[in-house]
């Protein structure tokens, strides 16, 4: 689907990991040569852990858990797996602005808004990447996480929102480094939403978040 000249792909089937690698370095050549659109892709992934380029080793408690791939991606150790929406982010940020900053702020922006179409207040830490939900009595909890590479002006990977993922398998990793927080998903906050549902969602907070930056930026040219 080509949505305001950016083209979504959605997979209702799990896509293996070394899959989606692959599309994502094609598509970023593609989109430096020209010779391709900006690409949302939302999926889910078979169980498996990725590690950034900042992953302690120490932090994969359970190795043999599930596979282990090295994403080249920023941050640590996360978890992907089926019952979460992942959305791989390829974008021309060479005609958004060239602020890698703003970039990753919007990527949180982008899923603290769709936290918010299910009253679940999103927010951020200083110190810690991705977005958190306050449970109370001091109990923060993930629920999206954050990690992105960019070449030559353009980005891949992106965000992952925690619909209804088996949270047992966190376990298995200190996810981003973090021992004294918790992860969360909608399900586990008393939201049953499906994933055609947070599709919906996630595009029309997308075009809140990134069209009206990218409308600004050509209006100012």
């Amino acid at each position: 689907m080509i949505r305001n000249d950016v083209e979504w792909r959605f997979s209702d089937e799990e896509i293996p990991y070394e899959e989606a690698l692959s599309f994502m370095e094609q598509r970023v050549s593609e989109i430096r040569a020209g010779t391709a659109k900006e690409c949302i892709w939302l999926l889910e992934h078979p169980p498996l852990y990725t590690a950034g380029t900042s992953a302690n080793r120490k932090d994969l408690i359970d190795p043999e858990r599930f596979p282990v791939y090295d994403a080249g991606r920023g941050g640590q150790y996360t978890y992907h797996g089926p019952g979460q929406r992942i959305a791989y982010v390829m974008l021309d940020l060479a005609k958004r602005g060239r602020d890698i900053r703003k970039f990753v702020h919007n990527l949180e922006e982008w899923v603290i808004q769709t936290l918010a179409t299910f009253n679940i207040t999103g927010e951020r830490r200083d110190g810690r990447v991705g977005i958190w939900v306050d449970r109370g009595m001091g109990r923060e909890d993930k629920i999206g996480a954050i990690g992105v590479r960019v070449r030559k002006w353009v980005t891949f990977h992106g965000i992952s929102i925690n619909v209804e993922p088996d949270l047992s398998h966190f376990e298995g990793i200190v996810p981003c480094g973090i021992t004294e927080h918790g992860v969360t998903s909608l399900q586990d906050l008393g939201v049953w939403i499906t994933m055609q549902e947070v599709d919906s969602l996630l595009m029309t907070c997308f075009d809140a978040v990134f069209d009206d930056e990218h409308d600004s930026l050509i209006s100012e040219d």
